[in-house]
């Protein structure tokens, strides 16, 4: 019975892992295919060495997205394993075939708008958000982002630096293929999309630290176990004040569990005393794994 439901857990969690990396390709091919391609922005990534090999090869960006991720993606599989390789894996296929999809259905000549600017915006946040879901879910869009976790996986280097450096080498040479004013927007493009795809990481990753003292933690711990599935650490503490024996919770909960737990005090004990702290480097059984 403990067997089945373990199972059934498992493929639960999976179904949600590839819905989400699902989700992130789509909404990453949207940002390279509409706003990156036509622009001919090469802030880093395939997708950006693509964009300024097209200019010299007789194939499309996508082809060449396609090929250099298939190469990087045998790199990945040997340095990162298994887990990772199939994920990115399923990741670079569904890029490509859906890159060649949106080339069917919606050919484009030219940029969607005449407003760089806000072109450029667009090219940043949704590949950059697509990112970071990918990298929250132990995968990668391919391509440099196989290399920046290599480069995270043995070193002391967070994705985001790890990313920068990467790009860097494909944001020079958008200078020498296309004019000056591709390669100024190629150099800001890479510098936001570190930038937003760090806070989002950060945010993903956030979790509160609750202190609770009170006079009555069971009814507190119970929730805590039962309803959020979490666990805490109790001890009993004095008031320097009163003098007054009073019981201290620690725990660690998510953001949208926060809410419930401040909710159930509020209404099971409001005399309690809560601190609420931020973090987004929680490690242990139920949270991240030792690095």
């Amino acid at each position: 019975m403990e067997q089945n439901k373990e199972n059934t857990s498992s493929v639960s969690r999976t179904l949600k892992e590839y819905f989400i990396i699902t989700v992130a390709v789509l909404i990453m091919d949207i940002g390279i295919y509409v706003f990156k391609f036509p622009n001919n922005f090469s802030f880093g990534g395939v997708s950006g060495m693509a964009v300024v090999f097209a200019k010299f090869l007789p194939f499309t960006a996508s082809v060449i997205n396609l090929v250099i991720n298939l190469v990087l993606l045998v790199v990945g599989f040997a340095f990162l394993g298994r887990n990772f390789g199939l994920k990115t894996a399923y990741v670079t296929v569904l890029s490509s075939v859906l890159l060649n999809v949106f080339e069917h259905l919606f050919p484009m000549s030219g940029p969607l708008t005449d407003q760089i600017s806000l072109e450029l915006c667009f090219a940043i946040l949704l590949p950059a958000i697509a990112a970071a879901l990918l990298f929250f879910e132990n995968a990668s869009g391919g391509g440099t982002d196989i290399i920046a976790m290599i480069i995270k996986k043995y070193s002391t280097m967070n994705i985001s630096t790890a990313l920068l450096l990467c790009d860097l080498l494909i944001v020079v040479m958008a200078f020498f293929a296309f004019d000056t004013l591709t390669g100024l927007c190629s150099i800001l493009g890479l510098m936001a999309k570190t930038l937003v795809i760090d806070k989002v990481i950060e945010r993903m990753k956030l979790n509160k630290f609750f202190t609770i003292v009170c006079d009555y933690p069971e009814p507190i711990c119970d929730f805590i176990t039962k309803e959020l599935g979490h666990t805490a650490t109790t001890y009993h503490a004095e008031g320097a004040y009163s003098h007054t024996q009073r019981t201290v919770i620690l725990t660690v909960v998510d953001v949208n569990q926060a809410i419930l737990l401040q909710r159930f005090i509020k209404k099971n004990e409001p005399t309690a005393f809560i601190t609420v702290t931020k973090s987004s480097e929680i490690i242990g059984k139920g949270f991240s794994n030792y690095i």
